[in-house]
């Protein structure tokens, strides 16, 4: 049954809206399916045996969207065959991208396999639970190369290439922003954040969790350079070589740590294995991308979490539970941090934070009126 998402995934054609920019209404869509979906978790799975309810709930939350998509999409483009397809000229680049796909599904998914074979049961478990706060931690960090892809391919084309490097700073500048402090944030407070997301029979996680908290740091990079600068250069081998690189680190790194360190050994495999997807893409690039690292403001960024780190320690001084800690916490560290931001005037946290304001007002005049 669950198989069943691939032919829900082909013809959701997510990508032509992202390019479109349409991305209030891939929002709308995902909250909306997904509270149904969880609604229907309460109220329909009760015992061991509603495994294929959950199967096709599953279905339901990640590719219901799909067909609405599907339906939605002829208000922009015309689906009906045309004919005299030139298929040849993109077999390459849908090679490459095929290859690389592989290759990171690879390195994604092959620490957990390993784990299986060379450890326990349990060890998988509490890894997961790991992979699973940072995969949602990673997309907020590369949400904005999403939204910039389709433009950094248009400023090529056009041969923009000044907008096109202004952009790739933003982008840069974004991910060490908000990489930088969630990093510290979950590697500080990863007791809290495990004990709450997973309960206190995973522990073990912790360990893990702060061990391969920088991989969010080292992906939101990485995804800037291959896909935003390398892909729309037309170096997609470079990407796939940097995917392969990281993937054999990977397998290496795991064969040696796991059966010693288990789900920290795999762990560790993951950082290194990201680095060296970012390394070799740093090497390709540098020429192009080493201005705009230059121009980032670490020192901004390095006193902003210090600071933020200074006036979140004393809250677990009180026994307040592992929500309300993190709660609190998270106030007072991204608060300080983004207002020491503002103070110094960080360039992208004060446009960040016009457009917040901004929108605002536009909401409260539209109340108003």
């Amino acid at each position: 049954m669950v198989s069943f998402t691939i032919l829900l995934t082909s013809i959701g054609m997510e990508w032509l809206y992202k390019a479109l920019e349409q991305y209030t209404y891939i929002t709308i869509c995902s909250i909306i399916f997904k509270f149904v979906a969880l609604i229907a978790m309460f109220m329909l799975i009760h015992e061991q045996s509603d495994y294929v309810i959950y199967g096709g709930i599953s279905i339901l939350a990640s590719s219901a969207s799909n067909v609405f998509n599907f339906i939605n999409v002829r208000k922009y483009i015309d689906i009906r065959p045309v004919g005299n397809y030139n298929l040849r000229r993109h077999m390459k680049p849908v090679c490459a991208f095929f290859a690389m796909s592989c290759a990171t599904t690879i390195s994604t998914h092959m620490d957990t396999v390993m784990l299986g074979f060379m450890s326990t049961d349990a060890e998988v478990g509490y890894y997961n639970a790991t992979v699973k706060i940072k995969k949602i931690l990673v997309s907020i960090v590369t949400s904005l190369g999403t939204v910039l892809l389709p433009w950094a391919s248009y400023y090529i084309q056009q041969d923009k290439m000044q907008k096109f490097k202004k952009i790739t700073y933003k982008a840069l500048n974004f991910v060490f922003l908000v990489a930088s402090p969630m990093m510290v944030y979950f590697i500080l407070y990863a007791k809290q954040g495990i004990l709450f997301l997973s309960g206190i029979a995973y522990e073990n996680s912790i360990l893990p969790m702060q061990v391969i908290m920088p991989t969010l740091l080292f992906i939101g990079l990485s995804n800037i350079l291959g896909i935003q600068i390398l892909v729309p250069l037309g170096r997609e081998r470079t990407v796939l070589y940097s995917e392969i690189a990281g993937a054999v680190v990977n397998i290496l790194i795991n064969a040696i740590l796991i059966p010693r360190f288990r789900s920290v050994g795999a762990a560790v495999g993951t950082v290194v294995a990201e680095f060296v997807v970012l390394a070799v893409q740093f090497v390709a690039l540098r020429s192009e991308v080493w201005p705009s690292f230059k121009a980032i403001s670490y020192w901004k960024i390095i006193i902003g979490i210090m600071l933020g780190t200074v006036f979140s320690m004393w809250v677990l001084t009180f026994n307040l539970g592992s929500f309300v800690t993190l709660l609190i916490i998270a106030v007072l560290f991204f608060g300080v941090y983004g207002l020491f931001l503002l103070l110094t005037k960080e360039p992208l946290a004060v446009e960040i934070f016009n457009q917040v304001i901004s929108y605002v007002k536009k909401i409260v005049v539209k109340k108003g009126n």
